[in-house]
């Protein structure tokens, strides 16, 4: 079967999703939609799509696509999300971070539990070859039973920390949460959309015994100065046995004998393959009940509520122990705690 995609937003991040079709025989864009119409039609040239169109309802008329890829500000996300569902289209990728505070996390929790569309969140990062590759060698048992999970990311919270976090999440083999201890300072907005602590660092106890920190925004461990504040994601993985380590354009790993094996890899060929099985997973999981995407809207949310524990931790000096109901008005407190 071949998939009728399209995309829902045209700006920088949504090229990423059109160049992994390069890389997908189960699925074509054939529309795009975007309110600026010297962007949309700029990236319908670019990629060869012609129907294009700067209004979603008529685009969803017209075209009835199978997938929609959501590539706008997590500002929009409820309402976009909620008039996808209620089109009845089959999946949709969405963009990080999914969410921004507790109201609309509280919303997407209920959208989840009453919508038949598959909701993926765009966290290509885990579908990356290399990440691949350690998640299979945690999966045997190479570095025997994991213990330790340190992640870090220069970007704060919600540019790249949600990215580091779902690694977390997936090294963990998505174990439940027990506690949360989170220590935030300083506020940022990126874009007015994209709001975090310029600094936080988060301790995530599971209930399975593994340990995590981590860390995102200023302060975070750069290893190459000459890239960009964007190009610091990272993930160590700590076994019993040995470890594993990656990074956005190198990795290292523990074999025999007590060598350290380093290697190097250039993050936009992995970043365009990671997107592509991102894509296809979503495509399995619309083929097959059981093959869930392991970055659904459902994990994403559990991984979100990890965030918010942290404001709530440092907003009351104390460990929160999960799962927890966050007060709609979080966020607004977390601001005012930080002088904002």
């Amino acid at each position: 079967m071949t998939y009728k995609c399209a995309v829902l937003g045209c700006g920088g991040r949504s090229q990423g999703h059109a160049e992994a079709y390069r890389h997908i025989d189960r699925g074509k864009m054939v529309a795009c939609c975007d309110i600026n119409e010297d962007r949309l039609n700029a990236y319908g040239e670019k990629y060869d799509i012609s129907h294009r169109y700067t209004d979603l309802d008529t685009m969803l008329e017209k075209e009835k696509p199978d997938v929609v890829h959501l590539i706008t500000p997590p500002t929009l996300r409820v309402e976009l999300m909620t008039r996808l569902s209620d089109a009845g289209v089959s999946g949709t990728i969405v963009e990080k971070p999914i969410c921004i505070g507790a109201d609309d996390y509280k919303a997407l929790r209920e959208l989840e539990q009453n919508t038949k569309t598959k909701f993926i969140v765009n966290h290509q990062l885990r579908h990356h070859p290399r990440i691949l590759k350690f998640l299979k060698d945690v999966e045997k048992g190479k570095i025997g039973q994991v213990r330790f999970l340190d992640a870090s990311a220069v970007l704060p919270m919600s540019g790249q920390g949600v990215h580091v976090l779902d690694l977390i999440f997936a090294f963990s083999d998505y174990a439940e949460v027990e506690t949360v201890f989170g220590a935030s300072s300083g506020y940022d907005d990126i874009n007015g959309t994209h709001p975090s602590p310029r600094t936080a660092e988060t301790l995530i106890t599971f209930k399975n015994g593994i340990r995590a920190a981590l860390q995102a925004g200023e302060g975070a461990p750069v290893f190459d100065k000459s890239r960009p504040n964007w190009g610091h994601k990272r993930i160590a993985v700590y076994g019993t046995h040995g470890f594993r380590h990656w990074w956005m354009y190198g990795c290292e790993e523990s074999v025999p004998n007590l060598v350290i094996k380093r290697s190097e890899h250039d993050y936009a060929d992995q970043d365009i393959l990671g997107q592509a099985r991102l894509t296809n997973s979503l495509f399995n999981w619309l083929e097959d009940e059981n093959q869930v995407s392991p970055t659904n809207l459902k994990t994403s949310l559990d991984e979100w509520l990890v965030i918010l524990a942290g404001y709530m931790s440092t907003v009351e000096a104390r460990p929160v122990d999960m799962p927890f109901d966050p007060p709609d008005n979080l966020l607004d407190r977390f601001k005012a705690f930080v002088g904002v």
